[in-house]
């Protein structure tokens, strides 16, 4: 006798964390994420969460992709579709996602997503032709705390510095990004902090303006005091619940067409 196949549930998603960060910078999602009842995953990406920065000397943003990838794969074995939610490098992986498994994911909430930065040596700023150079010469880059209030009691939201290769990888990785926009046609919704100095605001509107999504499926809503680490920030209780409001109405959407 042949057993039936595990039911899939209508949904499921998946939430990716930014560069140099740990788990901890995401982690006030996942409970609520929980509590719609829903299969969720925060996969760990390979040189982060680690005891130093050092393990992310030599990673790559392909080991980043394949690990977001990876745990893609095994929420698809859960769920027919997958709400992909990123934080800053993570929205710049959840639009490769969404162009690498059209059809299976349902739609991209991107967080402060990573498209231009405020440091004058990353893509499309002036001095972004030094940076390769720079990487040659100095091997650390510190990292600035990047809270607008008191932040979350336990949340350590990334490294202290992090080795300048790594770096460079990211910066590739935007500029990837930065190509498949006009690919991307899933819904989207943007957050963004107004004031941050970590990501340029400009980014929401330059994401929003460049994906091929109709324009009644995109949308920005900012945050006005929020610093870049959005979830261990003095709005984070605002943050989750507007995910929590969308990711709970794209799955009424799908109830109601049934």
């Amino acid at each position: 006798m042949v057993e039936n196949p595990k039911t899939l549930r209508p949904f499921g998603v998946l939430v990716i964390h930014g560069f140099t960060a740990t788990l901890d910078s995401v982690k006030a999602l996942y409970m609520p994420l929980k509590e719609l009842g829903i299969p969720v995953r925060m996969p760990q990406l390979a040189g982060h969460g680690a005891s130093s920065p050092e393990a992310l000397r030599g990673v790559t943003w392909e080991a980043w992709m394949s690990d977001a990838g990876q745990s893609f794969q095994e929420l698809c074995c859960e769920a027919e579709r997958v709400i992909v939610i990123g934080h800053s490098m993570g929205a710049l992986i959840a639009l490769n996602l969404a162009v690498r498994y059209e059809g299976q994911v349902d739609s991209l909430v991107l967080v402060a997503p990573a498209i231009k930065l405020a440091s004058l040596l990353a893509p499309g700023r002036p001095l972004h032709f030094a940076a390769y150079l720079v990487s040659r010469v100095i091997k650390r880059w510190n990292l600035k705390p990047e809270s607008a209030g008191k932040r979350n009691e336990g949340c350590a939201p990334h490294y202290a510095w992090v080795p300048t290769d790594a770096v460079v990888s990211f910066f590739e990785l935007i500029k990837k990004s930065l190509l498949l926009l006009g690919n991307v046609h899933v819904p989207v919704f943007i957050l963004h902090n107004r004031k941050e100095r970590t990501v340029l605001p400009e980014s929401a509107t330059i994401l929003c303006n460049s994906i091929a999504t109709d324009p009644s499926e995109k949308s920005i809503m900012w945050l006005e005091r929020s610093e870049h680490q959005t979830f261990c920030d003095c709005e984070r209780e605002k943050a989750v619940n507007v995910i929590i409001d969308y990711v709970s109405g794209r799955i009424a959407r799908k109830s109601l067409a049934v």
